[in-house]
């Protein structure tokens, strides 16, 4: 395991898909990498955030050391928390409203440094949020990194959409 003196750890915000799988999956490599010398900045929507305080405790999310949680808004009409988010609804309004705030996150975190965190030095985010991600990686010449946390077969689904579509299923030959 390598260590990092306080003055070199590198410093990773982790934004995953507002969806209960891909925060999973994303806090799983958050944990690796805090586990292999990072500070952590993970990012969930002010709704997630709520629903995790509420069912695990207000205390929950506390005491880690190198691990903070923040929040970002997702871009939706406040709703119930005890409601199941609109899944379409909520996955346009998150790839076209999280730049700016992930924009204005990056920037308090690099302010931050002053007081001792080290300055944000990657995002690793989930694939679908990608061109966001990646534009605000640009911005602030940092590396932006790309996990695809869903199943390979479903990532093959993607990548093969158009092929299938076109050349073998659809329209259905013969009928």
């Amino acid at each position: 395991m390598e260590c990092f003196s306080e003055a070199k750890k590198p410093h990773a915000v982790i934004m995953p898909l507002p969806y209960q799988s891909h925060i999973n999956a994303m806090l799983k490599l958050a944990k690796i990498l805090q586990f292999k010398g990072f500070h952590i900045t993970f990012v969930n929507t002010e709704f997630n955030h709520q629903k995790v305080l509420n069912s695990r405790g207000s205390d929950s999310l506390n005491g880690l050391p190198d691990f903070r949680f923040v929040t970002i808004p997702d871009g939706l009409p406040p709703s119930d928390i005890n409601a199941t988010q609109d899944m379409t609804a909520l996955w346009h309004s998150i790839t076209r409203n999280c730049l700016i705030p992930l924009r204005n996150l990056i920037t308090e975190l690099n302010k931050a440094s002053a007081s001792g965190d080290p300055q944000v030095s990657c995002i690793v985010a989930d694939a679908f949020l990608s061109v966001t991600v990646l534009e605000a990686a640009e911005e602030f010449a940092i590396p932006g990194v790309l996990l695809w946390t869903m199943s390979a077969s479903v990532l093959m689904s993607y990548l093969y959409y158009e092929h299938t579509a076109t050349n073998v299923i659809f329209p259905l030959k013969g009928i």
